[in-house]
């Protein structure tokens, strides 16, 4: 079950998002992950095309994940946020994705480094996250 004080995102399964047999593409789960951890840092105030627009962006360098239970068709399930561990340069989060009756599908171990995206050509490289998003990510842990 997700914890109580989880960020959720709503999602609806759609027939692109299944294979052949008519369950969730494996590959489809981490787009489910991306679009709560999206909308969590939006419902906090932190709007990612903003910090793109300064060349500070966050980039996932490891995930972990158990897929339990298939999602299907049309299924509508709720995508969990919280956060595990917040370091100066990266953020790691637990994730759940979970079915209408709170059963557990997939589990989520997702870590995002913040980088310094500089000029076409430059290498992209981790970087301090900001203090005002490191206090914001503090307040909501």
């Amino acid at each position: 079950m997700a914890e109580a004080n989880a960020f959720s995102w709503p999602v609806r399964v759609y027939y692109e998002d299944t294979d052949a047999g008519g369950i969730v593409y494996y590959a489809n789960y981490l787009k489910f992950l991306e679009r709560a951890r999206t909308e969590w840092l939006r419902s906090l105030g932190i709007e990612q095309d903003t910090w793109l627009a300064h060349r500070l962006g966050f980039v996932v360098r490891q995930v972990t994940m158990d897929l339990i239970r298939p999602a299907r068709f049309n299924d509508e399930l709720r995508v969990t946020v919280v956060v595990e561990r917040l370091k100066r340069a990266s953020v790691v989060f637990t994730q759940q994705v979970l079915d209408q009756n709170g059963t557990v599908l997939c589990q989520a171990q997702v870590k995002a480094a913040c980088v310094n995206l500089g000029e076409a050509g430059d290498a992209v490289r981790a970087v301090p996250m900001p203090t005002e998003i490191i206090e914001v990510l503090k307040r909501a842990s």
